[in-house]
């Protein structure tokens, strides 16, 4: 009996979907565009943990000290205002510490660079030594000198005019290993310091996602005229396999109380929390794309139920129960939602595709998009929920109708 009943809602709803292929199809596409806008941007946010974990894993670095979030700085030259001052020595005496195997300064500036001194590019100079085995050199070599420049802050060392540049570099001005490259902070220190390109390497440029440029620390302060203040972008941190990083993390942030230090994970944190806004706006657009599709389904529900109230009461008058008719509409939502929850995923798959190649060419971050099974799940289920929602709404409309109303016009 139960099981004829049942079949008999599944026909009676169906035969209603076919007769409302208009409406069927639009409620259908808003379920699906929500569910694209929720998995869509569900994929930026998995994307942007996972890569920037990533990042930080092989960068093979454990703690990181900061003096602040990198500021811009329009009007200064290289357009960033590093934060961290006194850098060689700051890393100096962590570097003396047991736990510490090493502890790099490193710096980011944007700089112009040019092939003949004439036309120049803005890429991102990085101050860092290209050498070891965190550094991937894929042609030529690393640096053959540590940085003696800076030689203990006096910076009147010899210049080794060695750079190392990533392979977006290497196209955007037709350069190879062996090729010069006259690199600054302004032009007229572009055209009095020419390096030799003596690698690549991609190692910098995958961790902040634009064409780089990298020379020594002191050597990118000198053309960038930060050497008074010394400053850098962080201190990098790599601990002995056996030390304890939490404890170490701790105890150069008493000894450094004005600074920040924080793990990788903490890092990536921080960095997220610094793009607060920019998540929230994926949020309210999630949000909005959700309760646009839960008030289209439900409008396009109540409109139906409301054309046919005279309907729905002569069918009542004749014996049908108001549960039979609920079911019949709850299971129409559900059919719907179903259906544009599954549209929405196959659209995913091309959506992910192409937001990741306007991510590439805009942040420089391949694969930045990532799906998750628990992504398309998460879809599916707020496809039915949509639509749920909706019929459940409609259903109470339907308990409202009188037979005794329309029968007695």
């Amino acid at each position: 009996m139960i099981g004829s009943r049942f079949r008999a809602v599944l026909g009676i709803a169906a035969a209603q979907l076919r007769h409302e292929r208009g409406r069927t199809l639009l409620a259908i596409v808003a379920v699906a565009l929500a569910v694209l806008a929720t998995t869509i941007l569900a994929s930026v946010g998995y994307g942007v943990v996972e890569t920037g974990q990533e990042k930080f894993d092989t960068s093979g670095r454990d703690l990181w000290v900061t003096g602040g979030p990198l500021k811009f700085s329009p009007g200064s030259v290289g357009g960033f205002e590093n934060t961290l001052v006194d850098s060689h020595s700051v890393a100096d005496d962590i570097e003396q510490r047991e736990e510490i195997q090493t502890a790099v300064p490193m710096s980011f500036q944007t700089v112009y660079a040019s092939t003949d001194g004439e036309e120049f590019q803005t890429v991102v100079g990085v101050g860092a030594p290209a050498r070891g085995p965190s550094v991937n050199v894929i042609e030529g070599s690393e640096f053959s000198t540590k940085d003696t420049h800076y030689a203990n802050g006096t910076y009147d060392g010899p210049m080794s005019h060695e750079i190392v540049i990533d392979e977006r570099t290497a196209d955007q001005l037709g350069v190879e290993v062996g090729d010069s490259l006259y690199v600054g902070g302004t032009l007229s220190a572009a055209r009095q310091n020419e390096f030799e390109v003596v690698g690549i390497s991609n190692t910098f440029s995958t961790f902040v996602g634009s064409a780089t440029v990298t020379m020594h620390l002191s050597e990118l302060q000198e053309v960038t005229g930060t050497t008074d203040s010394d400053r850098a972008t962080f201190v990098s941190i790599d601990v002995h396999d056996d030390a304890d990083v939490e404890q170490v993390e701790r105890e150069i942030q008493a000894e450094y109380p004005s600074y920040d230090v924080r793990t990788n994970e903490e890092q990536l944190e921080a960095t997220l929390r610094e793009q607060a806004v920019l998540i929230a706006s994926g949020i309210s657009l999630v949000a909005f794309a959700v309760a646009a599709g839960v008030a289209l389904t439900t409008n396009l529900q109540f409109s139906l139920v409301y054309q046919r109230r005279d309907r729905l009461a002569a069918i009542k008058a004749i014996g049908w129960r108001t549960r039979t008719l609920v079911a019949v509409t709850t299971v129409k939502a559900l059919v719907v939602g179903i259906m544009g929850a599954g549209l929405g995923l196959v659209l995913t798959y091309p959506g992910v595709a192409v937001v990741n190649e306007v991510a590439a060419a805009i942040a420089g971050f391949e694969g930045l998009v990532q799906l998750s099974p628990e992504i398309l799940v998460g879809g599916l289920v707020l496809g039915v929920v949509i639509s749920f929602l909706s019929g459940l709404a409609a259903s109470a409309l339907i308990a409202r109708v009188s037979p005794l109303e329309y029968i007695s016009r």
